[in-house]
């Protein structure tokens, strides 16, 4: 029997709202990272995406505000120039953007279990799905005082961490990504299945936590030349970058930002550490190591010493709140290896959830890859060789993105992610 989504996009809408309802109005003008739209544009692109793609795309329905259609409808972000329409009267009004998001749920409703639909109300609930964890990193950002927390916020958590241990995974095969038509719906990226095989190697067991970090900070990580590309050195000195991005100095020491205080570093040194593709190299280099390929990853997380694949490090099950720290369960990182129920066969830790895991693999297609007839440039218009896989989730990814032959991808210098790291060295 096929799942009903209407109660799944319903769900997805209500968490939009949820989000949205933690900032001050006047704060959803605000632009907290330079290199993403205003907040005011995320209020009208989801709906906009969900009527371009459903009401006038695949319904072909008439336009009741094609302005918005078409002023919502993509979200490049502006480059980082320092200029951009920050003026709140470059955009129109909040209540506005709410009326037409309104509007487009009401229309979309009575077709949200058409099952005629199915693969396009899919790509519609995961793009609002993928939106969270973006609106999430962009709040982090904000000042504190122009939030609040939701109701029942967990606590913090700091203890409980496992020790970091080095694990060799032997020569064998993967597959990569997925045979067409065999999941409910996956992005373009996703497709055809490939099959790499891959030479032995060591890797982490668990990502490099704040601890680790700061003994390189320390060390002068950031001021040896020959650990970073040029590229990578000249952003660093233009913008006088010598720490993580979630990191503070205040007069009282390190802080680590979260989402509605910044805690003592002290207090999250057993957190994964969140940093550039740079800065997880540099770091890795100076270890005389290396970050994981794609195929790596996957066979330190989907294989077993049996030569079996599992949907998930730890089976086939779906994830549970002991398994990983995924799906908004937390609102936070918790220390490294924390779930220890969600060890891959290897005994390899926090490969799904906490922070998605760089790779050094370039963002390419497979071979035989077809872009989506009605999203052509989802993921063609990234295979620029500047963007690198990222894989496994964070603690803002949702349950339904934790697919095994899901791909995030994004830019070696974009230091907003929620984007751990650990080491391999070949055999």
């Amino acid at each position: 029997m096929t799942e009903e989504l209407g109660p799944r996009i319903e769900g997805a809408w209500r968490r939009s709202d949820l989000l949205f309802s933690l900032v001050a109005e006047t704060a959803l003008y605000e632009r907290p990272i330079r290199l993403r739209q205003p907040l005011i544009f995320y209020l009208g692109h989801l709906p906009a995406f969900a009527w371009n793609q459903v009401g006038a795309g695949a319904l072909g329905r008439a336009r009741f505000r094609a302005d918005f259609d078409r002023l919502f409808e993509r979200g490049i972000d502006p480059p980082d120039t320092g200029d951009g329409p920050d003026d709140r009267l470059a955009w129109p009004q909040v209540g506005e953007v709410r009326a037409y998001g309104e509007r487009v749920r009401s229309e979309l409703r009575p077709v949200l279990d058409d099952v005629r639909l199915r693969s396009t109300l899919l790509m519609l609930l995961e793009h609002e799905l993928m939106h969270h964890e973006t609106l999430l990193y962009m709040l982090i950002r904000l000042p504190h005082s122009t939030k609040r927390a939701p109701r029942g916020l967990p606590p913090l958590v700091f203890d409980g961490a496992a020790p970091r241990q080095r694990v060799r995974i032997p020569e064998g095969r993967v597959e990569l990504g997925a045979e067409r038509g065999s999941l409910p719906f996956g992005w373009d990226n996703e497709f055809p299945a490939c099959v790499e095989s891959v030479p032995a190697f060591t890797i982490d067991s668990t990502a490099v936590r704040n601890r680790d970090f700061l003994e390189f900070v320390t060390a002068g990580g950031y001021e040896q030349r020959k650990l970073w590309s040029e590229e990578a050195w000249e952003w660093k000195l233009r913008r006088d970058h010598h720490v993580p991005s979630f990191w503070n100095a205040t007069p009282d020491g390190w802080t680590c930002r979260t989402l509605f205080a910044d805690v003592s570093l002290e207090q999250a040194l057993d957190w994964p550490v969140y940093t550039t593709w740079a800065e997880a190299s540099a770091f890795a280099l100076f270890l005389g190591r290396r970050l994981p390929t794609e195929a790596e990853f996957h066979r330190a997380a989907y294989t077993t010493p049996a030569g079996e694949r599992r949907l998930h490090p730890w089976g086939d099950e779906e994830p549970r709140a002991e398994d990983a720290n995924v799906g908004f369960r937390a609102w936070a990182p918790r220390p490294v290896g924390g779930s220890p129920c969600g060890a891959s066969a290897w005994g390899v830790l926090d490969l799904v959830g906490n922070g998605w895991d760089w790779t050094s693999t370039p963002f390419a297609p497979f071979p035989g890859f077809e872009p989506m007839p009605t999203y052509r440039g989802y993921s063609a218009d990234f295979f620029d060789g500047r963007h690198f896989v990222m894989l496994g989730g964070s603690f803002a990814t949702d349950d339904a993105l934790l697919r095994r032959s899901f791909r995030n991808w994004y830019q070696p210098l974009y230091p907003y992610v929620f984007a751990q790291f650990r080491c391999v060295s070949s055999d």
